[in-house]
């Protein structure tokens, strides 16, 4: 079985304030050891319940955090950014069983710095409903026929997924005390139990059954500013719900990581526009 891992950074044991999730920030460098730490636990796992490969994709901000010469060297990585299906590049219907590690919140959900796809959405739904990050990808591998197997991240992250996803196995490692605060288990007893929880997704893939497609992808955002709203819906078929709303129905998954990479990186570009003007105070 070929086994695809997503592995973001802010649902890793021990990580839980934007200093340690930013390149320059004085954590950032022990936030990239054990995010990559959690990343060989996830590999072992895979691996030791008869994977016949693991393709792993760093999907975290620029997408090359992962230490690549402390990884398993079982595994392959994608690294980088950007990528076409951002957190779910390469995966696809070879894949038994998607596993996603690392994993946050929704935007304006409580959680570890939780948001989806970016900090500058203030707000992220599909049909009408808030989703997390994991939803929308897990809606890349229905499209393939992937079950999503596991879910690790904070216990909120945890919460929403075994809601949404059948026969989900969940691995909360923190506990959500604040948008920038959590209650850590320590970072080799998140290994282990991510590794455990890895080898049960894979051994259990073959009854797992793939998230239902919607009958339609509605996406709709909030974002922060004006001008990213402005930009947003001037693409075709998106309407402006009101002053920072847009929303666009897209025909499917694929479209709607299109409107997904774009809207993010209209908002980053609208909110890097304004720094000029703030610095001058």
């Amino acid at each position: 079985m070929d086994v695809y891992i997503s592995i973001d950074m802010e649902g890793v044991a021990g990580i839980a304030t934007l200093d340690q999730i930013v390149r320059g920030g004085g954590g950032y460098t022990r936030a990239q050891e054990i995010m990559t730490g959690e990343a060989n636990a996830a590999i072992e796992g895979a691996f030791a319940a008869g994977a016949d490969s693991v393709l792993i994709n760093d999907s975290h901000g620029t997408m090359d955090n992962l230490i690549v010469q402390h990884l398993d060297p079982r595994a392959r990585v994608i690294l980088g950014s950007p990528k076409a299906q951002c957190m779910a590049h390469g995966l696809g219907a070879n894949h038994g069983v998607a596993l996603f590690i690392g994993y946050h919140a929704a935007a304006g959900a409580p959680g570890v710095l939780a948001h989806t796809f970016s900090s500058d959405f203030t707000s992220v739904r599909l049909n009408g409903k808030p989703v997390t990050e994991a939803e929308v990808n897990a809606l890349l591998a229905a499209r393939h026929g992937v079950p999503i197997g596991l879910v690790t991240g904070d216990n909120e992250v945890c919460a929403a997924t075994a809601a949404a996803f059948p026969g989900v196995i969940t691995v909360p490692v923190k506990t959500a005390e604040g948008f920038t605060a959590a209650n850590n288990v320590h970072p080799t007893v998140a290994q282990d139990l991510i590794r455990a929880g890895a080898a049960a997704a894979v051994e259990k893939a073959g009854v797992l059954e793939p998230l239902a497609l919607p009958e339609k992808f509605v996406f709709e955002v909030g974002f922060q500013i004006p001008l990213a709203a402005e930009l947003a819906a001037a693409v075709p078929g998106a309407e402006r719900v009101d002053l920072l709303t847009v929303r666009c129905e897209a025909t499917g998954p694929d479209q709607l990581m299109d409107l997904v990479n774009l809207w993010y990186t209209v908002a980053a570009h609208s909110a890097r526009s304004r720094l000029p003007m703030l610095e001058r105070r």
